[in-house]
């Protein structure tokens, strides 16, 4: 396998909160809404293409963060999705959607209104995230 480097896009948008032999863990770096990204470590682009473990892992961490996200921030509804027209490297979003947020019900991607986050609001987030999820 070649040597896995973060989509310079990601890296640039994105806090990295976790990283493991097969996965990192980021935060978009907008405060409005709580969004994570999962990025499998892999130069596969599409999840049918994965082997059968790693799609299990996958889900595995997707409903840990769906369960965080709703439990911490309290959000209306979960958005999941990996799409990757733009950023073909592999990931998917677990955003956490609000009725009151100002891009409700439209989508988030590509929305010009931000919030950065503070490093002691990242570190609250890592800190939280730590506790409850292994990636």
């Amino acid at each position: 396998m070649n040597q896995f480097k973060l989509d310079s896009r990601l890296d640039n948008d994105c806090f990295i909160l976790s990283e493991s032999a097969g996965f990192m863990l980021l935060l978009m770096n907008n405060s409005i809404i709580p969004w994570f990204i999962l990025v499998p470590k892999t130069n596969k682009t599409e999840l049918f293409q994965l082997e059968k473990d790693v799609q299990v892992q996958i889900w595995e961490h997707i409903n840990q963060l769906s369960q965080f996200v709703m439990t911490e921030f309290k959000a209306d509804k979960l958005n999941i999705a990996h799409i990757g027209n733009i950023v073909s490297q592999m990931h998917i979003h677990i955003v956490g959607r609000f009725k009151s947020d100002p891009y409700w019900p439209g989508v988030v991607w590509g929305a010009s209104e931000k919030e950065h986050y503070s490093a002691i609001e990242v570190n609250n987030i890592k800190n939280k995230l730590n506790s409850v999820l292994v990636i």
